[in-house]
């Protein structure tokens, strides 16, 4: 039951237009596609966004409608965030740090995807182990975990930045993109949570009656439940 609390439809369409503004736009895309401009970081980064965006416009239109489908959504934006944040400390690293040859990215592209596995993970071991139902009784969040499968990535990065031309500048923003990079890495585990929600749909039909149903068929229920009320 604890794996099954969630948000309403308007507050997922909510963190769609924040999200996308603050973490995707003003973040991610202003630190790949800055001074000096690069094409190739430019398609690299684009092409993903542009196909996200697109799947986000029927969760900003009917929120209610594809509730369910918004977790897989969500997921595969926290996936599609994260790689622009590994593709903008990349261009940190080479446009402004001197970093040469392959080295550099073929570590990144590890570090990248151990920090994805790694939280996923995490997140399959809690759910399976109890530990969201522990922390639901102690009313906490999963911190800690969280913070043991990103630190290592952030540390990788910072010492990976230290084996070039150093900058503090630059090296301040690979660790707050770093740091970025673990909430964003957070939102992936959403697409397990769409799986586990149709699998277990009866259940969070039990939990949550009007999940998935139009926001006309929810308002309706909510006229009869008032009527009810009243007879009373």
């Amino acid at each position: 039951m604890s794996y099954l609390r969630f948000q309403t439809p308007k507050e997922n369409r909510n963190n769609i237009i924040t999200f996308f503004i603050i973490f995707m736009y003003f973040i991610g895309i202003y630190s790949t596609l800055g001074e000096p401009f690069s094409l190739s970081f430019f398609i690299a980064a684009i092409v993903p966004i542009a196909i996200i965006q697109l799947w986000a416009i029927i969760y900003l239109i009917d929120p209610y409608k594809y509730e369910k489908s918004y977790y897989l959504f969500f997921g595969i934006y926290g996936v599609v965030n994260t790689y622009v944040y590994f593709l903008a400390i990349q261009k940190f690293l080479y446009f402004h740090m001197g970093a040469t040859g392959k080295v550099p990215f073929i570590i990144g592209v590890i570090l990248f995807v151990a920090l994805l596995v790694g939280i996923n993970w995490m997140n399959w071991k809690a759910l399976y182990s109890g530990t969201y139902h522990k922390l639901q009784q102690k009313n906490n969040i999963p911190v800690s975990w969280i913070a043991i499968s990103g630190l290592g990535y952030m540390l990788a990065q910072i010492i990976l930045s230290f084996f070039h031309e150093q900058s503090a500048v630059y090296t301040l923003l690979i660790i707050c993109i770093s740091l970025l990079s673990l909430m964003t890495a957070f939102f992936s585990v959403n697409i397990h949570k769409y799986f586990f929600i149709r699998k277990n749909m009866d259940l969070v039909k039990k939990v949550y009656p009007e999940f998935g149903l139009q926001k006309s068929e929810r308002n309706l229920n909510e006229k009869k439940r008032k009527k009810k009320r009243k007879s009373r």
